[in-house]
């Protein structure tokens, strides 16, 4: 046995090098030789994606563009980094009591799934990522763990994997001083995000000694991996080489809390990487951006974060703009920007600043320096979101209504007086979930014909472990250190979704990604904890599937679902076929497809909502359910967007076994009365299964729009981008 492992091995290596040496050969015919190659490729892809990144000129790139056997060549390009009361809130335990029905229960706290995190590393000495009570590290686990500036990285049976990659970055910027040998996290936003995924029981974790509770990942007792390719900047030729190395390694699921824009799926990292971890079975959770609109408000309790005591005093309230200096401008001083203010007109009092411009510790460190006893932050009109934040002096955060009332009062009065309480906790709060103002919203801009953004979930003041190499406030000036750190954004909320994906991959470990995908969307919730529909934060109106997706995640459900729509290769490569991709592109992805003669309909993709971005008179689309769950009969029910008639045929679907498959069709038709008003605006609808137990709900979407008016972009009331992508 132990004579066939070294052959298998020393056979793997020489594929590997054999595919390395090509690299060099082809790059080598045309540069003139191949120590020219060797010298420009600084990466080879080599275990499952075949390619390889080079530092080349435009001239060299032009030629290698028109030769036959080069599928794609694309610029190494940035990618942007997108308490544990959560799981609470997404009823896995109360309290600290887990049901029995818990799908935390159920999954045995995803014990032994391997969960792999491409982001700005880990910081390994964390309690999150101990690994007391665990076993033996998996057997089909292949990783391992880089050294630490030379020493060895501190991995254990929970952290079984920390690998890190600059060489894309070095060659785009140039080595720079945070460019280190090392996986672990000088930044914080990796460790945080693996530890929201992962992270292990940690009791008695706090924040400056407030919030003291629990902390726990959504799957505290997976196995984490680290690949960190931020330097702070995150390129595209290192999160590739990061992908190629996960998906050899084992990892089940990947997390990905990290985002750019591109115009179609073949020359990014993160989507050709995605594709291939699919190919071999890994579930791929991606944050697709913090872009959100934010054109209105939202009623909210101001939010505070600081250790300190309040000594029950009242203190004069002074505004940035009214303690700017001589010569200074009153914009900057609104907004409390360093160098702006008068330190004898701010000392001993609560400075009044409007948030933006610059971020709100800053503007904190600008009042602390000044000599403010504390800081209230107002919101613009534009602006809904009010967060926690590290704070170096007491400061309040409010909306735009409440601090139109703090200016109010200031104006009514000689002199303004205004007393800050110490910080509590405030849980319960309704509604909840509000889609923050940050979340980017859809359509899917590069095929509108697939609904994004898939679903939403919690990414706001979210609690988890953070790096000690660094203040939680980004601060030069600021000594503190935490263990843990609060931090919002759907980089938050892509580990959330990432750890229930663990849980279900160890309760159905033989679900595909699409399964899985299909079950967290079809069971997704669109209703608020007030039993009303989710509010888009921007506007405090009811929410869109192009604001929320199919809904807010719910894990216990998703554990049962009932049916799925599944997806094969073949059907992604239908898909790539569908939307136009020549057999030169369709190599990207796969080796041996070849597209059919006759083009397949995208809107028959077998995708758990249904998107007609051009109704014109009357079109059918397909799917296939697949039963996950036990014998029944399902019967169709429909909620049809404004102005269009929706039929399903047949309308009730029996399934007899685990397995069966049953196909139906939508059909969907303008109605007579439809104005022309209606045309090029969305309209939302819904398709649900039910058994009397289960319900399997789609989101219908459709836009009516004239025969020649396909669109290729957005209309104009929505604004561009996802939320979480599974």
């Amino acid at each position: 046995m132990g004579d066939y492992a070294d052959d298998l091995f020393r056979v793997s290596k020489l594929v590997l090098h054999n595919r390395t040496e090509a690299h060099i050969d082809f790059l080598g015919s045309i540069l003139g030789c191949k120590k020219k190659a060797k010298d420009a490729i600084f990466y080879s892809y080599r275990r499952h994606i075949n390619g390889f990144a080079a530092q080349l000129d435009e001239a060299e790139v032009a030629v290698i563009r028109k030769n036959p056997m080069v599928v794609t060549v694309f610029r190494n390009e940035e990618r942007q980094l997108k308490t544990t009361n959560s799981w609470d809130f997404l009823s896995l335990g109360s309290n600290g009591v887990v049901p029995p029905d818990s799908l935390w229960k159920k999954a045995r706290f995803g014990q032994d799934v391997i969960i792999g995190s491409i982001d700005t590393g880990v910081w390994p000495e964390s309690a999150s990522f101990h690994d007391e009570g665990f076993g033996p590290i998996p057997q089909r686990w292949k990783g391992s763990c880089d050294k630490d500036k030379g020493a060895p990285f501190p991995c254990n049976r929970k952290l079984i994997g920390a690998k890190y990659f600059y060489e894309g970055f070095v060659n785009k910027y140039g080595r720079r001083r945070y460019v280190v040998d090392t996986a672990r996290d000088y930044i914080g936003h990796g460790t945080h995000t693996l530890s929201t995924a992962g992270g292990n029981f940690v009791p008695g974790a706090s924040v400056f000694g407030m919030y003291n509770g629990t902390a726990r990942g959504g799957a505290p007792k997976a196995r984490v991996a680290t690949y960190k390719v931020c330097w702070p900047v995150c390129v595209d030729a290192d999160i590739l080489k990061a992908f190629d190395h996960a998906i050899d390694d084992g990892v089940d699921i990947i997390s990905i809390s990290m985002g750019g824009s591109k115009s179609n799926y073949y020359d990014g990292s993160i989507e050709i990487g995605a594709f291939t971890a699919i190919r071999h079975g890994i579930t791929v959770v991606a944050a697709a951006g913090n872009e959100g609109p934010a054109p209105g408000t939202v009623g909210n309790l101001g939010t505070s974060l600081w250790k300190g005591v309040s000594d029950g005093r009242m203190y004069p309230l002074v505004r940035g703009e009214d303690a700017r200096t001589q010569s200074g401008s009153a914009v900057n001083a609104s907004a409390c920007e360093p160098g702006s203010l008068d330190p004898d007109k701010v000392k001993g009092k609560i400075l009044v600043c409007l948030d933006g411009r610059i971020s709100t510790t800053l503007k904190g460190d600008t009042a602390a320096k000044a000599g403010a006893i504390g800081m209230i932050i107002c919101n613009h009109a534009t602006a809904s979101d009010i967060f926690l934040d590290h704070h170096v002096l007491h400061t309040v955060h409010l909306n735009y209504t409440d601090g139109l009332a703090i200016y109010a009062y200031m104006n009514s009065t000689k002199n303004p007086m205004a007393l800050i309480t110490s910080t509590k906790v405030d849980h319960g709060v309704k509604p909840a979930p509000v889609v923050a103002d940050f979340s980017s919203r859809g359509p899917n801009k590069i095929k509108p014909e697939i609904l994004k953004p898939d679903i939403i979930a919690p990414g706001v003041d979210i609690m988890a472990a953070y790096t000690e190499a660094t203040s939680p406030s980004g601060l030069p000036s600021d000594p503190r250190r935490t263990k843990y750190a609060f931090m919002s954004g759907t980089s938050m909320a892509c580990p959330t979704a990432a750890a229930i994906v663990a849980l279900l991959k160890v309760l159905h470990p033989h679900w595909s990604p699409a399964a899985i995908r299909s079950a967290l969307m079809t069971t997704a919730t669109t209703l608020s904890n007030t039993h009303r529909p989710i509010l888009d934060g921007t506007s405090s109106v009811e929410g869109t599937p192009f604001t929320y997706g199919a809904g807010l995640i719910r894990p216990n459900l998703a554990a049962d679902p009932g049916l799925v729509y599944d997806l094969s290769m073949r059907d992604y490569e239908m898909f790539l076929c569908g939307i136009g991709y020549n057999e030169t592109i369709m190599r990207t992805f796969t080796d041996s497809y070849t597209c059919p003669l006759i083009k397949p309909n995208i809107l028959n993709f077998n995708y758990p909502s249904i998107t007609v971005p051009a109704l014109s008179g009357s079109v059918t689309v397909s799917r296939v359910l697949k039963n996950v769950g036990s014998p029944g009969t399902y019967v169709a029910e429909v909620r049809p967007p404004l102005g269009v008639l929706v039929s399903v045929k047949p309308n009730s679907l029996q399934f007899t076994k685990i397995g069966d498959e049953r196909k139906f069709e939508l059909t969907l038709t303008l109605t007579r009365n439809a104005t022309s008003a209606a045309h090029d605006v969305y309209t939302f609808g819904d398709l649900i299964w039910s058994d009397g137990r289960h319900k399997v709900r789609s989101p219908i979407v459709v836009r009516a729009t004239p025969a020649s008016n396909h669109p290729n972009g957005i209309p104009k009331q929505l604004s561009l981008g996802t939320t979480i992508n599974l």
